[in-house]
């Protein structure tokens, strides 16, 4: 039940206030600023609640402000949904990740599990779960923008990596197989599922998360390079040198 903070139930007033008309409580002012800010925090806690069904009316009753005021600075939803998208999802976004999956000085197993353990502390959180999974069922657009921007600067360099420390044939020779990138993203689903059971089934989790994300790296990296092996033995006899040809050599992949 919510809470109706301007009822007088439980109050005992004076004789002479008995009756009378209760004064009105005074709307805070805000800065433009922080009023903005205010509600964007509101919208990012309200729609990790109930959902995209929620409506903007409600939300301006929850942040004590008129409808109309909160149309002077989001004048749809769509317009505050994508500043939610802005605030939740590229606002904890580090770019440092993508530099450490590329650096190939560091061995791979260290670059997946020093990124895993930063990429879960950033998204295993209540607000950025549910409104991921909200999005997703309700179809407004946050889950398929951000699932292609994982998709093209996670999935796809962790698969050309596993590819480089595999000793297959480079992407510029070999493009990328669909295969290859399943295998990436089912490494990156599975640590993700783990905020998925916290968070929206309420499911117990281990504390002690960098285990985790530990045990299922040496996992990855146990099995993923055999099965890319198999995946492209085909592709390593087409580019074997034929008797009298010299092997062609070894291109870069592109950073």
């Amino acid at each position: 039940m919510v809470e109706d903070k301007g009822s007088d139930a439980g109050v005992v007033r004076a004789p002479e206030e008995v009756g009378s008309t209760p004064p009105q409580r005074k709307r805070r002012r805000l800065d433009p600023e922080d009023r903005e800010r205010e509600i964007i925090d509101g919208a990012v806690a309200f729609f990790a609640e109930v959902g995209f069904d929620g409506g903007l009316r409600d939300l301006a009753k929850r942040l004590g402000i008129t409808h109309q005021n909160l149309f002077r600075y989001f004048p749809t939803k769509e317009a505050l949904i994508d500043r939610v998208y802005e605030e939740v999802y590229i606002g904890r976004w580090q770019v440092e990740w993508e530099t450490l999956l590329a650096d190939r000085s560091i061995k791979l197993e260290q670059r997946l599990t020093q990124f895993y353990r930063s990429y879960l502390q950033a998204i295993f959180r209540y607000d950025w779960v549910r409104i991921f999974v909200f999005a997703g069922l309700k179809g407004v657009g946050i889950t398929q923008r951000y699932l292609e921007l994982v998709q093209a600067r996670l999935v796809e360099p962790l698969a050309r990596e596993l590819r480089v420390t595999t000793g297959l044939p480079d992407t510029i020779e070999v493009p990328l197989l669909p295969e290859e990138t399943e295998m990436a993203w089912g490494l990156h689903g599975e640590l993700f599922y783990l905020a998925v059971r916290r968070w929206v089934y309420d499911m117990k989790v281990p504390d002690d998360l960098d285990a985790v994300v530990n045990l299922a790296v040496v996992k990855f990296l146990s099995g993923a390079p055999s099965a890319m092996r198999v995946l492209h033995i085909g592709t390593v006899k087409a580019l074997a040198p034929r008797p009298g040809q010299h092997a062609r050599p070894a291109r870069r992949l592109p950073r």
